[in-house]
Parts: C-alpha cells; structure tokens; sequence
C-alpha cells in the first residue's frame, strides 16, 4: 500500500519563525579532512546556506564492503550541520555503485547498442532494471532511513542523483526482459504489437515474445515504433526505479518529503519528466548555462518548463553554477552579476530554492575545475563574496516562498513524445531539433517583452491561455485533436507548424495529406515535404523577415476561411502560402512552415497574436532587454524585471514596493544584468501590467 505522500516543501524558517527561501547547495565532506568542516560551517553561516544536499556519492564510504557499515563520518556532519540550523536534503548514495559490488557483480553495469560494457570508473555504472542492483540500492536506502529517520536535520530526502545522466538507454539481457514485460503490459497480445510496431514492414513479424530485443546495432534503421516505445520504456524503468527506492523511504519516514534532481536543460532528452512530476513530492532541477547567443533564453525556457511541470507550484534548483563548469570544450566563467542573475531568474519561475553544485570546489577528482560556491582560492574571492550578496538578497525575498507562478496568456507546448518521435532517423530531414524549435518561439516572444508559460502536453489546460503555440507537435493522437479543436472553437488561438500532426500515438502516418490529422482544423493540406538542405533557405514576402530555412511545405487551401498571412518568394514553392490562419468558431488556428528562428518569429508574432489581443506589458524601449515574470499569492503580486543584456535600463513608471533591486530618482533602475522585484497588491479579474 502507498504511503500518504507529505504535503510539504522544506522551507526553512528563520530566527523570528517566519519562512526562508532554501539556499544551499551539494556538500562533500568526505572529500576534505575534518578539520575543513568547521570552516565549512563557519562560511556557510556567512553566506546564509540554509540546507545542504549530503551523501550524495557517498556509497562506498557508507558501506566499505558487502557486510560492513560506516555512518559515523556521517553522523558526525549531520549533527554539526544541525547545530548551525542547516538542514540536510540527504541523499540515498545510490547513484554511483562501490568497486566492492561491480567486482562481485559485473551484471549490474551497463551495455550499450553496440554490446559494449560501460565499465566502473565513472559513475551511473548501473543497469536500471539489474534485480541484482536493485536489491543492493535498496538495502542502503533502508539503512539510510532507519538510521536518520528521526534525526532533526533531516528535512528531505534526495533519491540517487540525476537518473538517467549517463545510464538512461540500456540495451542488457535484463534491459531485455523488462522490456517484454513492459511491452505485454501495454500491448497485452502481439497481434496487437505487431500491428502497433507495424511490422508487416521488412518481415519483422513476432510469433513468441522472447524474440522481441531493444533496438540493439542493426543492419539498418530499427523499427521506428520499436525504437520509440524503447525510449518511452527507457523513461519508465528509471521512474520505476525512483518509485522503488520513494516507497522505501515513505514507509520509514512517511513524514519527510522526497524528490530527485530532473535535468531539464539543452541536451537531456531521455526523460520523460512531465511524467515522473507525480512519483515526488516538489520536482527539483539541475540546470546549467550552454554558451550561445541564445543561453539565458534557455535558461529562463528551461526553468519556465520546469515550472510548467511543477503544476506551476513551488520548484527546487538543486544545481547551477557559480562560474565555470568542467564539461564543456572550453569552460567559461561567469561575468560579474550574472551569478545572481541567473539565480534570481530561476525564482522568477518559481523556484523558492537556489542551491549549486558544489559547495566548496573539489581539489581532486573528475570535477576539480568546476565551480563552487567556495573556489580554490577560497572565502577571500569575488565568488565568495557574490555568494554572500546572493544570501542577502534571498533573505530579502522570504515573502516570495510559497507562491505560485501567475500564469500568461500564451503557452508554449512541449511534448515529449512528439520530441522523440520527430528527431528519429529516415526522416524528412536529420537537422531538426525539438528543443530548438520551442526555444525559438519563447526567444521571439521575450523579443516582444511577451509573458508565456511552457507546459507538458499530458498536463496542458489549454482553455487557460488565449493562445497556444505548438512548435513540431509531430505525435498527435485523436484525442489530443479533438481537444485542440475544442480549444480553438472555443475561443482560443493554436499556432503550429511543421511537422506537425503528421502521425498517431505509434508512429502510424495519417494518410490523407499532411498536417494529418490537423488538416481540417488548420483548412490546408500538404501533398509532398520539402526541407531544406543545410546552408539553403527561402525568402518569405515579410517585410524584414529573414529567410527561411530547415523546411518548407507544398500547401494548398482546402477552407474558404483559411487566409494566407505570408508566401513564399523564392524556392521550389515561390507564390505558395508560407503561413496561414484559419478562422473556426470562436477562434483560429495557424500554420507556419519554414523555419524563420527567434529574429523572423518576432517579426511574425504581432500577426499571430493580434486575434486574441495579446501584448507586451513592457514599455517599448525595455522590449527584448527586460525579462518580465510574476509570482503571486491571494494577496500580492511579485514581479520580477530581470536585466538580460550588459547595459543599464531605466524603468520609470513603475508601480509597487521594491524588494530588491534600486530606485534613480524615483525611477527603478537596473544595472547590467540587475534583476528588481517588486511587490503590488493583487487585483481581482486578472494581472496588473508592471508599468502604469
């Protein structure tokens, strides 16, 4: 039976018994001498950390061997912690097996489409669905448990770290098995499989269900359908895992929340975190900064995402940088500011914890270069010293904690399946990425100084928003169709494109023409795809517009409500409709078909926003310089103005209490990447614009 789930995210609460924010961050004593913890604590009391993430890789210093314990070490920094008022988000040290256990059981480790083994010396070196492995991670948690269940320091547990980093696709004889068995559950029989996975196709029929493999190195391309019910059974052995390890802890400690660190950032894409939001008890999020000219468009896309799976509830930020990180090509620090920008960014979308990887930067190890909140030069840095300006300013913020993020008038669809599915191989074209596509659409609106929300599709109220925007929604099931079109007559407003529509839930085409099985509601239809080389494009007849590229469509009109907004002015298709809307019911639905990036997707927008007279809330001179999010309660409205360039901006006429951030004259000002918070009452019948 399930354990009740706590209704509870761990705030801290200050000397005067009011709310903090968490501040913190992942804390390795083990790796330093005793004599290190001290100052440790000292410094942290300096910088206002509040609760620290323990134990994280600490399995094979928990148990040394298979029959031996050693938490004294941990004891001891549990009950230091504890007297300077810093909570432990402990976790479970699962994320990393012992030498001692892949010694004794290479089974559990890894194996790649290839057949190769991921061997020890890393970390992750652990199959997801190893029986073996299983019982061993299982056996640590509950000792774990048992042991800290009632200790007062423990304020949330951390199920292993970052699931499915290096370990998400593994292609095992147990990988192999669970398979199957996740496979009966959906398909129940194989005709059913069979005809799901389409397998009339190159004589792949399945007579007996031990035939069926993961989509192992093959000759040429695997079965599409195969290949995606592998990566959606990949997502789910993970969960499962997670839920196995959470019911331990909620059997031991039902009153102590649980959660685990998703990565929703560029490049992750395995996990399906929309749908393990509900197996914790507050979603938490690693972040980190990819340079790029879009990188901070990203990084408030990716925490607006995380907001959208939170169920727009207060969220946990695990990790982020203070500086460098170690991983990439060439590791970039940040610039003065930034650390806090960046923090502060992540609250704006409702994270009410700030915590980095790590606490005081290694000297040894993988990670020795990446920053921490204590760098290699120590507490007499600017890093340092930022860390302590970033506590300040939190504490600032206490009043913050506990509210939800004030939903806008336009949402950006992100689905995972339609993210899967479009990037698989013998496509249109190999060069489209999902990610990219949605960043762009949120790039171009921030160009606007135009609020939007990024949600899942299983978790979407479409009737919530004005308007819709779904970038290559590529899987597109009958129900989420009808849904789509009840939004639209009824008032809303869909903005798609292409690639979209185009197949079922199992990767079946729907015949008729492209959009599929959108046509009628789009009023267009599409015979052939044409996407573009790399390095070709197109010119659209948009003034300004920049020219198209990734893909074009051969449309045709097939509704007499269907109004062309822009054609094509060169290419295969020159004089064909390049982007249309059609009116239906009560609202209208849009087509774009090319690629136009953040630059043409912002001169485009006014057009497709105007039905349903959505604006900036910016003045116009801040548009495209100034992010603008808003959290609120019953009572207050907090709206964060955050700074996204490297030049001062004046916002005068702003109404409201300034909690953080500096007045010039009367007139707010923020400097290079300066972030104000402001503080006005709530008012009855929707948002109140920042400027007045």
């Amino acid at each position: 039976m399930t354990s009740p789930r706590p209704p509870r995210f761990p705030y801290p609460v200050g000397p005067d018994g009011s709310r903090r924010l968490v501040y913190g961050a992942d804390y390795n004593p083990e790796q330093w001498p005793r004599e290190v913890w001290e100052e440790d604590v000292r410094l942290m009391r300096e910088a206002g950390v509040n609760v620290v993430s323990l134990a994280i890789f600490s399995w094979a210093r928990l148990q040394p061997t298979a029959d031996s314990w050693d938490f004294t070490w941990l004891d001891e920094v549990m009950d230091l912690l504890h007297a300077a008022g810093v909570g432990v988000d402990l976790a479970t040290a699962t994320a990393s097996p012992p030498p001692w256990l892949t010694t004794a059981h290479p089974e559990i480790l890894p194996v790649t489409a290839t057949g190769e083994t991921l061997w020890p010396g890393a970390r992750q070196h652990w199959r997801p669905t190893s029986p073996v492995f299983r019982t061993h991670a299982l056996r640590l948690v509950r000792a774990l448990a048992t042991r800290y269940a009632d200790h007062p320091a423990l304020v949330a547990w951390h199920i292993n770290n970052e699931l499915g980093c290096h370990n998400v696709y593994d292609h095992s004889d147990d990988a192999a098995r669970a398979f199957r068995d996740w496979l009966r559950r959906r398909y129940t029989s194989l005709d059913a499989l069979n005809q799901a996975w389409g397998t009339a196709f190159w004589s792949q029929h399945y007579s007996a269900w031990d035939q069926i493999l993961p989509p192992r190195l093959a000759a040429s391309h695997p079965n599409p359908t195969q290949q995606l019910d592998f990566k959606r059974f990949s997502s789910d052995a993970l969960k499962d895992h997670l839920l196995a390890e959470r019911e331990v802890l909620r059997e031991l400690t039902p009153h102590t929340p649980v959660t685990t660190n998703f990565m929703v950032m560029s490049g992750i894409k395995g996990m399906n975190y929309a749908d393990w939001a509900q197996a914790v008890d507050f979603v938490s999020n690693d972040h980190y900064v990819v340079p790029g000219p879009q990188d901070r468009d990203e990084l408030s896309f990716c925490a607006n995402l995380t907001s959208g799976i939170a169920g727009h509830r207060p969220w946990f930020l695990m990790e982020h940088s203070t500086g460098a990180v170690n991983w990439q090509p060439v590791n970039v620090p940040k610039r003065p500011g930034e650390l806090a920008r960046d923090s502060l960014l992540h609250v704006a979308h409702g994270a009410d914890a700030v915590c980095f990887f790590q606490w005081r930067q290694s000297a040894a190890g993988a990670e020795k270069y990446h920053s921490a909140m204590v760098p290699h030069a120590g507490a007499d840095s600017d890093v340092f010293r930022d860390v302590v300006g970033l506590g300040g300013t939190l504490r600032s913020l206490a009043a913050v904690g506990g509210t939800e993020r004030e939903k806008a008038r336009v949402a950006i669809l992100f689905d995972w399946d339609s993210r899967w599915a479009a990037e698989q191989d013998s496509h249109p074209t190999a060069l489209l990425d999902y990610h990219r596509e949605a960043l762009d659409w949120y790039s171009a609106l921030l160009r606007l100084g135009v609020r939007a929300d990024v949600v899942p599709v299983p978790q979407s109220d479409f009737s919530a928003y004005d308007v819709v925007i779904a970038p290559v929604l590529h899987m597109v099931p009958q129900t989420l169709a009808k849904e789509l079109t009840r939004y639209v007559e009824g008032g809303g407003h869909l903005v798609t494109t292409y690639f979209s529509g185009v197949v079922d839930e199992n990767d079946h085409v729907w015949l008729g023409g492209y959009p599929g099985v959108l046509r009628e509601l789009l009023g267009i239809r599409i015979e052939e795809f044409g996407p573009l080389p790399e390095g070709d494009s197109v010119e659209l007849d948009l003034d300004g517009a920049p020219a198209g590229t990734l893909w074009t469509d051969r449309i045709s009109l097939t509704d007499g409500d269907t109004e062309v907004l822009a054609r094509y002015r060169t290419g295969a298709y020159a004089t064909r409709p390049a982007v249309t809307r059609r009116t239906a019911g009560h609202g209208s639905a849009a087509y774009v078909s090319t690629r136009l990036g953040a630059q043409g997707l912002a001169g485009l927008l006014p057009a497709l926003l105007a039905p349903a007279g959505v604006s900036s809330e910016l003045p116009e001179h801040a548009r495209g310089v100034v992010e603008q999010a808003v959290r609120r309660d019953a009572d207050n409205r907090y709206v964060f103005l955050v700074n996204r360039g490297d030049e001062a901006v004046a916002l005068p006429g702003v109404s409201g209490e300034v909690l953080t951030g500096r007045t010039d004259g009367g007139v707010l000002a923020l400097p290079p990447y300066g972030v104000a918070v402001l503080r006005q009452a709530a008012r009855p019948g929707g948002p109140v614009p920042a400027h007045m």
